[in-house]
């Protein structure tokens, strides 16, 4: 038996969280309609659905299968094919650049305040690191 590489395990991680956040919802909407509610359903759907889209951008990344409208692409010469492509990168690390400055921001100024969820005591601590360490992985990639 083949021993599965890293992005397999991602694939599963990913693809994992999300369905662990489908299934609580679904219990928490079932519970609801037969008044046996599920405190706390809102902070564990939003922690595994972290994980999945920080799984499911690195996953997509590697495999350069993020949607793309070939509408302009397709129509373009070489050179303007070329420019445009570049135009994407320089705004894809923008936004990557953005979003980890505001999440480092956020982290550091809230890493000694011990947060976590009101209901199911989660530490927020390793969504944070998550989420960084994922924007770092998007950034260095988007400069490539």
């Amino acid at each position: 038996m083949k021993r599965p590489g890293a992005q397999e395990l991602l694939v599963w991680v990913a693809g994992g969280a999300l369905l662990l956040a489908m299934v609580i919802d679904t219990l928490a909407m079932l519970g609801r309609q037969l008044r046996w509610p599920l405190p706390g359903s809102i902070e564990l759907v939003q922690a595994a659905v972290l994980f999945a889209a920080c799984g499911g951008l690195v996953v997509a990344t590697r495999a350069s299968a993020h949607a793309r409208v070939h509408l302009l692409l397709d129509r373009a010469g070489s050179r303007t094919r070329a420019v445009l492509v570049l135009l994407n990168a320089i705004a894809s690390a923008l936004v990557f650049a953005a979003l980890l400055a505001g999440s480092v921001w956020i982290a550091v100024d809230m890493w000694s305040a011990q947060e976590e969820s009101e209901i199911w005591h989660l530490p927020y601590r390793p969504l944070r690191i998550a989420a960084v360490l994922t924007a770092i992985w998007l950034l260095l990639r988007a400069g490539r």
